[in-house]
């Protein structure tokens, strides 16, 4: 006899990369209908799937099939993106479901260029994506988007709209300012106008706003943390060992202001040569897979040392807009659905479903 319990079994005991420790935990797993030897089931995931749906899909039903061969079975995959609670508590902000900020405790690791190629994964795979330049001193968003001198808009003469580019929205201090113009301005100016950025930005029903840090652990990345709800952190490192050492400083950074971290991107992890494909790790080996293994994070992924990203992102036109089904592209697009998975695991911000209350004296 064919039972929700059967059924749920043998659910659960599928395991793939996004699904480390089964649906369950997942909570995937939202209705089971059956009726006689055929079941309909339907699962809802908090991450935004692509092409990842259709996969599932087969692989699970072929999972009953081949376990409960005498049923029939039905599935129904959805997903949509919850807003995740800030652990330090901080206000939810309107129109943002969830901010990840990219960090590198050093510069040179390829940190904006992983950002925005996150970003436009998140995009490929379904969501509503901005992205943050929070780089006041070195902005470089507008040069990667190809949107360098645009102004952004303003319908109110208060807040700005967002720029948009490849379908993602973006802001930078780069777009209110000439390309030559240099911003010699102590910390509390910076911070200041980083929080100006963030809350004057009409953000439009954004699922995630990736912020691309400066590097180091100063001014800039203590506002963000004390003044931002900012819900998890991906660290990018190089596999050298000096970057190494200032991605766990970067870490230890979020621990002190309880910001999850939800792995680790390992960026130009090996080089091939163009003329005879040998291929080289100028920067060290499994440097990015150690790190992760020291900090009890997961290794999301490693890229490639490669003129192309370069090339692309130099032009306006980062990877994932300019070659959106290379090899390349692919490895950004799992990395970021990994993150996202990894994120959707987190405890869920319930105030967000709330208005806002105010009672006046009249």
């Amino acid at each position: 006899m064919l039972t929700q319990e059967a059924i749920t079994q043998q659910l659960n005991s599928y395991q793939d990369d996004l699904l480390v420790n089964g649906l369950i935990e997942a909570k995937a797993i939202k209705n089971i209908q059956i009726d006689g030897n055929r079941a309909t089931v339907s699962l809802k995931f908090g991450f935004p799937l692509g092409t990842y749906q259709q996969e599932l899909e087969h692989k699970l039903v072929a999972l009953l099939n081949k376990a409960l061969p005498d049923a029939e079975f039905e599935l129904d995959i959805k997903w949509r993106v919850e807003a995740h609670a800030h652990p330090a508590k901080v206000q939810a902000m309107p129109n943002i479901k969830n901010i990840i900020a990219v960090a590198s405790g050093k510069g040179g690791v390829g940190k904006s260029t992983t950002s925005v190629n996150l970003a436009l994964a998140l995009k490929t795979l379904g969501a509503n994506v901005g992205v943050l330049d929070a780089d006041i001193y070195g902005p470089s968003m507008p040069i990667m988007l190809g949107k360098q001198g645009k102004h952004p808009e303003s319908t109110d003469k208060k807040t700005i709209l967002p720029i948009e580019s490849h379908g993602i929205q973006s802001m930078s201090i780069g777009y209110l300012i000439k390309p030559e113009q240099a911003m010699v301005w102590r910390g509390p100016m910076a911070s200041g106008a980083l929080q100006q950025l963030i809350n004057d930005t009409q953000w439009q029903d954004l699922d995630y706003l990736i912020i691309d840090l400066p590097p180091g652990t100063g001014d800039i990345q203590l506002t963000m943390a004390q003044k931002i709800p900012v819900t998890a952190a991906v660290v990018v490192t190089t596999p050298q060992d000096i970057a190494l050492a200032d991605a766990r400083k970067a870490v230890t950074m979020f621990d002190k202001v309880s910001v999850p971290v939800l792995g680790v991107v390992e960026n130009m992890a090996m080089h091939t040569c163009s003329n005879c494909g040998h291929q080289e790790h100028v920067f060290g080996f499994g440097g990015g897979e150690k790190l992760a293994q020291e900090i009890g994070v997961e290794l999301l992924g490693s890229l490639p040392l490669a003129l192309a990203i370069r090339e692309q992102s130099d032009q306006g036109m980062p990877t994932v807009a300019a070659e959106p089904n290379g090899d390349i592209s692919k490895n950004y697009i799992a990395i970021a659905q990994r993150m996202a998975a990894k994120l959707a695991l987190q405890e869920k911000e319930f105030r967000a479903d709330f208005p806002t209350i105010t009672i006046e004296n009249t």
